[in-house]
């Protein structure tokens, strides 16, 4: 019987990717898009259809009521979204107060009541600088927090994965080049227009990893290089 995996995806570039990985592993999928209140909902279309494509379960889990409290974030307030390099101070305020260890609490819970073998997130070696729910030692202490919150249930080797933690977006995209991900049909931008601004923090990011890797960028940007 194949094993179980659920996967937090929200339709950008590194989760889709993730897709593919655990697609291409062998798992049966189930994937979990959140609406958080977050500032557009183009991602989650994006989602839906890459699941749609790996005949993946799809659930988009309404946390809106919620999300409503998490203000101070450009992602989920009245606050402009900032431009530049990912990496630069000004892009902590894209930070959104605990997102990920709320969303893999609640996909703990659907692991366990599915019996699925493994949660897993897509947080990878660029997030380090602004994003503390995506460093290693937050991905290592949630898993032993859960091995505690769900001892005796579920899947007994159920752990979370984080495979792209110690590497570069740059390495994601040669991965998915390789697992043939359609990187068209991946959204990125905060923002939410429709076309990516190319300006935004996550857009230069996005822009660069293609660049780094070698690989054609098939992302149409309001902006290109030179303009942002």
């Amino acid at each position: 019987m194949e094993s179980k995996a659920i996967a937090i995806v929200s339709g950008g570039l590194d989760s889709v990717t993730l897709a593919y990985l655990l697609h291409a592993e062998g798992y049966r999928l189930h994937l979990l898009s959140f609406d958080y209140g977050q500032r557009h909902k183009t991602e989650l279309a994006f989602a839906e259809l890459c699941a749609k494509r790996l005949d993946a379960e799809f659930d988009i889990i309404d946390v809106s009521a919620f999300g409503k409290h998490l203000k101070g974030s450009a992602l989920t307030d009245n606050i402009a979204v900032p431009d530049g390099h990912y990496a630069a101070p000004n892009m902590a305020i894209t930070v959104v107060p605990n997102r990920n260890a709320i969303m893999l609490s609640m996909a703990y819970g659907i692991a366990v009541a599915e019996n699925a073998e493994i949660v897993a997130i897509g947080a990878h070696g660029g997030d380090h600088f602004i994003y503390p729910d995506c460093r290693p030692e937050f991905i290592a202490s949630f898993d032993a927090m859960q091995r505690q919150a769900v001892e005796g249930f579920g899947h007994p080797k159920l752990r979370l994965e984080a495979p792209f933690l110690h590497i570069g977006k740059h390495q994601i995209v040669k991965l998915g080049s390789v697992l043939q991900v359609p990187y068209g049909d991946t959204w990125s931008c905060y923002k939410g227009g429709t076309k990516h601004c190319g300006t935004c923090g996550t857009c230069v990011e996005r822009r660069e990893a293609f660049e780094l890797a070698g690989i054609l960028d098939p992302t149409e940007y309001e902006k290109d290089a030179a303009q942002s």
